[in-house]
């Protein structure tokens, strides 16, 4: 393994409700089109809107690629901008996936804490994407809707000590392309490992004067 290279792996979800394409999943296929740059080592999966799925399936994109970042992508049918997610939250999955199941706990981890948030700064990464002018408008939430999306996430983020991102996309055309998206998401993600590479060497600094 090339451990120059860091690995990111990004997921988006397939079709739901009157969701026939999914706007997550094109706009993570555009992402890959671009690439993160030469020096990160992207990996792309296509998440099937079932809370069992998601249970197995997200645990082994960990253990496969031992990424240092893992970023979801979900689409809302309220947005209208691209919206990054603080946190996950571990109750209240009522709503059924696409085989008509939803755990009987109604949560993701039984005892698991009722919220955990990303180590990542989103209004950091909001504000630096903003100012860089990519023509794509980009906002913060705290809520990422109790669905699967959410459940994705908590599930992510209770794996990987908050190493996670999720963000929200709004549906394609309503305003942006798949193309649109993915440059988007290009930046976000860019600016999210620039901000991991900051703590890093903040780490390391520490460390050095101790």
């Amino acid at each position: 393994m090339d451990n120059s290279k860091r690995t990111v792996v990004v997921t988006g979800f397939g079709p739901f409700g009157e969701h026939a394409v999914n706007a997550s999943w094109v706009a993570v296929q555009e992402l890959k089109k671009l690439g993160l740059g030469g020096e990160v080592d992207l990996h792309v999966s296509e998440v099937p809107v079932e809370y069992q799925t998601v249970q197995s399936l997200v645990p082994s994109l960990w253990k496969k690629y031992h990424p240092l970042l893992v970023v979801h992508v979900g689409v809302s049918g309220m947005a209208t901008t691209v919206t990054l997610e603080k946190c996950g939250r571990n109750h209240g999955y009522k709503g059924l996936d696409n085989s008509s199941f939803c755990p009987d706990s109604q949560c993701c981890i039984v005892g698991g804490p009722d919220c955990i948030n990303s180590v990542i700064d989103m209004e950091s990464v909001c504000k630096r994407v903003t100012a860089s002018g990519l023509g794509v408008a980009v906002s913060v939430s705290k809520d990422a809707g109790r669905y699967l999306c959410d459940f994705t996430y908590y599930t992510s983020l209770y794996l990987s000590h908050g190493r996670s991102a999720f963000v929200h996309v709004p549906p394609l055309g309503k305003p942006y392309s798949g193309e649109d998206l993915g440059r988007a998401l290009q930046a976000i993600i860019q600016e999210m490992l620039e901000l991991l590479d900051q703590a890093e060497e903040k780490i390391h600094c520490q460390q050095h004067f101790h």
